[in-house]
């Protein structure tokens, strides 16, 4: 929990990030998650990520833009409210914006984490 806190201080920021830097982060989160969970080295992220119910950091970096749209529409301030409301750019132009980065695909590894909690529930 101390890791990801301060990983994840500023994820808005990280909306405008390189895939790479968000790729090195996650390299760094799956070598915390074996090291503490004792995991064998032939053991997926994937499996690991499922077994130990934490979404992948670029999930959590997507859900927490959501989370914060959702309270913002609702917050007394019109500043705030107001912010909600603009307009994202097309998709062709350059700047990457948070509210853009909702709607982006997943990455690979959340995709397979995805899929094997699918695969989960269909055998519940």
């Amino acid at each position: 929990m101390c890791i990801r806190t301060v990983m994840t201080y500023a994820c808005p920021v990280f909306a405008h990030a390189a895939p790479i830097a968000l790729h090195r982060l996650q390299v760094i989160r799956n070598k915390f998650c074996r090291a503490a969970t004792d995991a064998h080295w032939c053991v997926r992220n994937s499996i690991l990520h499922r077994d130990l119910e934490l979404p992948t950091l670029c999930k959590y970096m997507k859900d927490a833009p959501k989370r914060f749209f959702d309270i913002a529409g609702s917050h007394p301030n019109a500043l705030l409210r107001a912010a909600v409301d603009y307009q994202p750019p097309p998709p062709t132009h350059f700047i990457r914006r948070p509210r853009n980065v909702l709607i982006d695909p997943p990455d690979a590894l959340t995709a397979a984490v995805n899929s094997l909690n699918d695969v989960n529930d269909t055998h519940d």
